[in-house]
């Protein structure tokens, strides 16, 4: 179950060591917003199955408290992530919390999530190997974890963007991928609803 949250809370999301991405570069284009919310669209191809899983919702990062992945299609499902854990709520009833301080994981996860919806590379770097490069105002980079139990549980990852992070792709190592494509992004105050606030 832990892995169906961590596979739905990046996606509900190529390995490259060696030479360092230009990461200055990319957080120069990145904003900072302090609220951010968009839709996700996402389709996730399991190892062994020919048609991929589809959904959509929407997001919202909002620095110093956490991040809200609302699902809304096929079925409505709400993950709230803090620093110190992830809830997963079926309507307004609590179906599962993983703790920091019980599971570790819970804390380099949401790492992980934080530093990529805000595009945070210089976190992401002391978890993963990373190379890339900017060409004109668009980025991309792919990350390899730097912990086997952080590779173990999220996989390889590429993303790209400009601006804000557009496309997520995560490989696990079991050979699921999923496909993360971010738009109708919005930023500051009255990009989040009433509702998605007071879930925060």
């Amino acid at each position: 179950m832990k892995r169906l949250i961590f596979a739905l809370a990046i996606g509900a999301a190529c390995a490259v060591a060696g030479a360092s991405a230009p990461i200055a570069k990319i957080q120069a284009l990145l904003a900072k917003p302090t609220v951010l919310c968009g839709r996700f669209d996402q389709t996730k191809h399991l190892a062994g199955m020919k048609k991929p899983l589809a959904s959509n919702g929407r997001f919202c990062v909002v620095a110093g408290k956490g991040v809200l992945w609302r699902t809304l299609k096929p079925f409505p499902n709400t993950l709230r992530l803090t620093r110190d854990e992830i809830v997963s709520f079926q309507g307004e009833r609590v179906a599962m919390r993983l703790e920091a301080k019980q599971e570790p994981t819970v804390r380099m996860i949401n790492s992980v999530l934080f530093s990529l919806l805000s595009g945070d590379l210089g976190q992401l770097e002391t978890l993963f190997e990373v190379d890339g490069g900017v060409e004109g105002s668009t980025w991309n980079v792919a990350l390899k974890a730097r912990q086997p139990a952080l590779a173990k549980a999220i996989g390889a990852i590429s993303l790209d963007g400009g601006a804000y992070v557009k496309n997520i792709q995560i490989v696990e190592a079991s050979g699921d991928k999923t496909f993360i494509v971010f738009s109708e992004i919005k930023t500051g105050e009255g990009a989040i609803t009433l509702e998605e606030a007071a879930l925060l």
